[in-house]
């Protein structure tokens, strides 16, 4: 007979003891749980399709219970600017937190687990001595992950917003998002139906507008009332013992010690803005029951349900981070026409996708694509840049290919980049080309800085625009690091090389003012205590001229007391107002530095941040690999342009690809005559259409329901 303890008797402990209990009745269960069986914290919780499913065949009986509670729905509501966006096609489905307790704690008490009420549990390690496992299911304060710190090694997150947990007793008819416009600032509402008569009610805002506005714990509730009144609808906000709080992210670089297991919130957390915690937990409990009933090994079943579940867990701390910091920064966002903003609100975790919406509710999206252009595809739109129209959003990133003779490109630089015009990007940029032989980073460096130079490049541009749809721009780069190079020989020869790019037939010229090149190293707090924009700029008016001139920074250096967005959102701004056409926002190389945790794709909120800043145009650079991503980005306002890099070195015909795959024939996807043919995708070998997935047919009829026991 095993013997196991559960510390805390939220849904994570009490889930578990049952799952436990029920696949084996010999074992002899023990949950201490500090509060009385009534106590209760919050409101509603959210559960999705997915987990139900998961819940229903662990125990039917559970599921059941909690199924006869639920209040359901379909729809997400963005009420913004006087306006409600509705996106259909979410199955979600929430109960009170109190019925899911009474019904998890029925359950055990059924099945003969031992629930000890308002009592104080021994500590895991008395417990592990006496208990074959020890369970730790004592929350996002776990006093067992903070006696073996040294093994757990957690890492605990505290965000800066300020949220306060509230009820309602207005009954919303979805998911709701209200963006209230106050005159201390945004505030954010997560609002959504858990009973008949009851919906929770999450009051969340930055620092800044929390000190604004004043807000106690003891007047917050009444004051809220009154800022938030045209949304309640004369209904009232119901308090249960409610605080203002700022979210803690929770992690831990393993979540067992022996034969101790971390469980839910003690594990790890994830932003209620995703509507996650309780989801996990649950889904933790069922996994440690499953593993400790394959293996009967604890410590093999232990090490099992990690691997099993921290791939999920860490997968939805990215969704959520994603999440939490979009709503930190909310008042960059706010602004946006109201269908640009409820899209980009619906796709901050990067989660829910163009392509994910156009499955789930097509007249959604269609009515986007209408908004945003001809209700074609938005990565198909055309673009004006400066003085040049893009048949596309798409830009084919700089790539240095490094096979010049003396500056000269050739056969490789030739079919490299023609390859990518063939390929069907509005944009094609060539890889940095130095504006001097002293301004090369390799021997194999192509050039700008002599008339053959002009003459091979010319060959290059000549078979772009006979041959494909694309314009063709020049990056100008130096490669040097010194300082003390004059400014008036550099700016010069920047200018030189611009009016060869003009004789050499481009379209466009790219200042490379980033990844640690000579303009960048002027831009940084480590390369330049001086931090003086000047020099990148007199190089920049220096320029300008015939062609438009986009200009590419590094954003943040990753590095302590290097750029931050801030420092990046100036730069840009100075490059604007003295001519650019656009920002082409990249990040790093200008130090060495570690990767970032959320990798290159990461980059794409500066270019936001910028793009709502400063109203330039911009273009989003790394991680962008997939047709939907680029789609969202352009869609949700968060770049104007995205540019492709790996991914088409990857697929050299991606834009074309893209096309075909979003079924678009139009003049933004020019098809040279000998790929025509190939306009239409081969509906074979596992490319048939993605169907259409909902989870009642009363789905296709009725976009908004719910349903109570």
């Amino acid at each position: 007979m095993s013997r196991y303890g559960v510390i805390g008797g939220g849904p994570a402990g009490l889930y578990f003891a049952a799952l436990a209990k029920s696949l084996d009745p010999t074992r002899e269960i023990t949950v201490w749980e500090r509060n009385a069986p009534d106590d209760t914290f919050g409101f509603g919780v959210v559960f999705s399709d997915e987990t139900l499913d998961g819940i229903a065949a662990a125990d039917p009986e559970i599921f059941a219970a909690m199924e006869s509670e639920f209040a359901r729905w379909s729809d997400i509501d963005i009420r913004y600017r006087g306006r409600v966006e509705t996106s259909g096609g979410h199955g979600f489905a929430a109960i009170s937190r109190m019925r899911l307790l009474q019904i998890l704690q029925r359950r055990c008490l059924d099945l003969g687990v031992d629930v000890r009420f308002q009592s104080v549990a021994p500590t895991a390690a008395e417990l592990s001595a006496q208990y074959d496992l020890v369970v730790a299911a004592d929350g996002v304060n776990s006093l067992t992950r903070t006696a073996f710190a040294d093994v757990f090694q957690p890492s605990l997150d505290m965000r800066n917003c300020r949220y306060m947990w509230l009820g309602t007793d207005r009954v919303f008819e979805a998911f709701t998002f209200i963006i209230a416009e106050t005159q201390y600032g945004p505030m954010q509402v997560h609002a959504y139906p858990f009973s008949d008569d009851r919906s929770t009610f999450i009051v969340e805002m930055t620092e800044r507008t929390w000190q604004a506005s004043d807000l106690t714990d003891e007047c917050g509730p009444m004051r809220l009332a009154e800022l938030l009144a045209d949304h309640l609808g004369g209904h009232k906000l119901i308090t249960n013992n409610s605080k203002w709080l700022r979210f803690t992210t929770v992690r831990n670089q393993t979540w067992r010690h022996g034969n101790i297991v971390l469980l839910g919130d003690a594990a790890h957390t994830a932003h209620f803005s995703i509507g996650s915690g309780t989801k996990l937990a649950m889904e933790d409990a069922l996994a440690l029951a499953a593993n400790l009933q394959r293996h009967s090994d604890i410590p093999t079943a232990l090490e099992r349900y990690e691997a099993d579940r921290r791939p999920v867990v860490e997968s939805t701390q990215r969704a959520a981070q994603a999440s939490l910091e979009w709503f930190e920064t909310i008042e960059h966002a706010v602004g946006k026409a109201p269908e640009q903003f409820a899209f980009n609100l619906l796709t901050r975790s990067r989660r829910v996708t163009y392509d994910n919406l156009r499955q789930r509710d097509p007249e959604y999206v269609a009515r986007l694509d209408s908004w945003f252009g001809d209700g074609n595809p938005p990565l198909f739109q055309p673009y004006e840049l400066g003085n040049v129209r893009l048949r596309n959003r798409i830009v084919s990133a700089p790539i240095t290919v490094d096979c010049a003779v003396d500056g000269a490109p050739g056969d490789a630089e030739f079919a490299h980049l023609a390859g990518k015009a063939l390929g069907g990007s509005g944009l094609v940029l060539t890889g940095r080309t130095a504006v001097s032989a002293e301004g090369r980073k390799t021997p194999g460096c192509t050039g700008l800085y002599t008339d053959e130079h002009v003459r091979a490049w010319r060959r290059i541009t000549d078979f772009v625009h006979e041959h494909t749809g694309s314009l063709i721009g020049v990056q100008l780069s130096h490669a040097s690091r010194d300082l003390s190079l004059p400014v008036g020989d550099i700016a010069a020869q920047f200018a030189q090389a611009a009016r060869r790019a003009v004789a050499a037939g481009f379209d466009v010229v790219e200042l490379q003012a980033g990844h640690g090149n000579l303009l960048s190293v002027h831009l940084s707090p480590l390369t330049n205590p001086g931090f003086d924009r000047s020099f990148p700029l007199r190089v920049l008016d220096a320029v300008l001229g015939d062609l438009p001139v986009i200009v590419r920074i590094s954003a943040v250096d990753w590095a302590p007391g290097g750029t931050t967005i801030e420092d990046a959102v100036e730069t840009a701004a100075a490059f604007m107002s003295h001519g650019a056409a656009a920002i082409d926002v990249s990040s790093g190389e200008v130090v060495p530095h570690e990767k970032p945790a959320y990798g290159r794709s990461y980059q794409t909120p500066f270019a936001e941040r910028i793009r709502a800043d400063v109203g330039a145009p911009t273009i989003a650079v790394g991680g962008i690999s997939s047709y939907d991503d680029a789609n969202s980005i352009v869609l949700a306002g968060r770049a104007d342009l995205v540019a492709i890099g790996h991914a088409q070195l990857h697929d050299p015909s991606w834009p074309l690809h893209a096309a075909a795959s979003l079924d678009y024939t139009g003049d933004g996807a020019f098809w040279p005559s000998m790929h025509r043919a190939g306009r239409r995708r081969p509906l074979s070998a596992g490319r048939a259409r993605p169907q259409l997935s909902l989870h009642t047919t009363e789905d296709l009829v009725h976009r908004r329901w719910r349903a109570h026991g």
